[in-house]
């Protein structure tokens, strides 16, 4: 497994992921970055932890990991946290089998990946959101600096029934704008990922004329091009003039990202604006009391919420054969969750900081971890 290791002495690392020649910058340690301490109040445990614990799962919460990793280790210098990248279904994979104490996932568990993780842990599964955030649709077209894409053109686009970026349907949203003769390249997850879940899921309830597949985690047509892990969107959508592709808006920074319809008003992603739509979702019911999935109402008509949002998860048992890791996997997630994690998330990766109310409905379930 590609792990990045956060030690009190680390410096910066990098790992390798297997993109289109892209190389994912890691992440920090205590040394080299700043954020609020853990340990006492809301920041985490009042009392020191150490030892290692390994996570795997979604890229997009990569960058926030450099920050909350920091964050604990001022105030527990011997506390280890290794985090692979790796991709929410694979994290979700290693999680179940075993393999690592914790998984973040930018899509909620099923119910037979929670039973399969509860009989792994022998016990109940916490799974909170951590880490909320807008899906950009971003493009590289030279020339094109403000696009704007309504549902049904993201859905036609991405599913080869528009082809060509002087499209009549496109230009007919973007009056005013040269669109040129060139072929679009739509670029799409190779891994199973929750972002291309939320991504789907967003298409097949904003667009189901034009998007007539499910929500997955796998995208669902063939002969695309595809990259690895954000990372890979981001590069394969850079290196192609004509390409678009969707990505953890955090990481978008070189690219075009379009502005989407929402009722009559187009908008551009923001950590605000998921925020809002995160916090008129709904709670699913199954899974059991420490689990807490939000289904994101995609189809709003209200500007104020960005509908393609991601609410990225992490997944940890209620209880661990080593107690030592259980206290340390615990003061980990209570940093994660605080007012300060929050911040120093947002204010590393863009992110929007969990409201008062959902932090209030979860803080018992990581409580509850031993």
């Amino acid at each position: 497994m590609k792990t990045v290791r956060h030690s009190a002495r680390a410096r910066i690392a990098a790992v390798g992921i297997a993109t289109s020649g892209a190389l994912l910058l890691a992440g920090c340690g205590a040394s080299n970055e700043t954020a609020a301490p853990a340990g006492g109040g809301s920041g985490g445990s009042s009392a020191a932890v150490s030892g290692t614990i390994n996570g795997a799962g979604a890229s997009t919460q990569q960058v926030a990991t450099q920050a909350w990793v920091a964050g604990l280790q001022t105030n527990n210098p011997d506390a280890n946290v290794n985090y692979d990248p790796s991709g929410s279904g694979a994290g979700r994979t290693q999680f179940i089998a075993g393999g690592v104490q914790y998984a973040g996932s930018d899509s909620a568990m099923k119910a037979d990946e929670i039973t399969q993780a509860k009989a792994k842990c022998a016990s109940d599964i916490v799974e909170v959101p951590v880490y909320v955030s807008p899906i950009a649709v971003v493009y590289n077209l030279q020339g094109v600096t403000d696009l704007q894409l309504t549902p049904s053109l993201i859905a036609k686009i991405f599913n080869k029934k528009i082809t060509k970026w002087n499209d009549p349907a496109i230009a007919a949203v973007n009056a005013g704008k040269t669109l040129p003769d060139k072929a679009i390249t739509p670029v799409n997850r190779s891994d199973k990922s929750g972002t291309t879940a939320n991504f789907t899921d967003y298409l097949s309830k904003a667009a189901k004329a034009d998007w007539t597949y499910p929500g997955a985690d796998s995208w669902p047509i063939q002969g695309s091009e595809a990259a690895q892990g954000t990372s890979g969107v981001i590069g394969a959508v850079k290196a192609g003039d004509g390409a678009i592709g969707y990505a953890d808006e955090s990481q978008a920074k070189g690219l075009g990202i379009a502005k989407i319809q929402v009722g009559t008003t187009y908008v551009a992603p923001s950590a605000e604006g998921a925020a809002k739509l995160l916090e008129a979702a709904t709670r699913g019911t199954d899974g059991g009391q420490y689990v807490f999935s939000y289904t994101l109402p995609r189809t709003t008509t209200d500007p104020s919420q960005y509908p393609i949002t991601l609410s990225s998860y992490m997944i940890a048992c209620s209880k661990y054969a080593d107690a030592k890791q259980g206290a340390l996997v615990k003061a980990y997630m209570s940093y994660v969750i605080s007012p300060e994690g929050q911040q120093a998330a947002a204010s590393k990766a863009g992110s929007a900081p969990l409201s008062d109310a959902v932090r209030a409905a979860i803080t018992p379930a990581v409580n509850a971890i031993s």
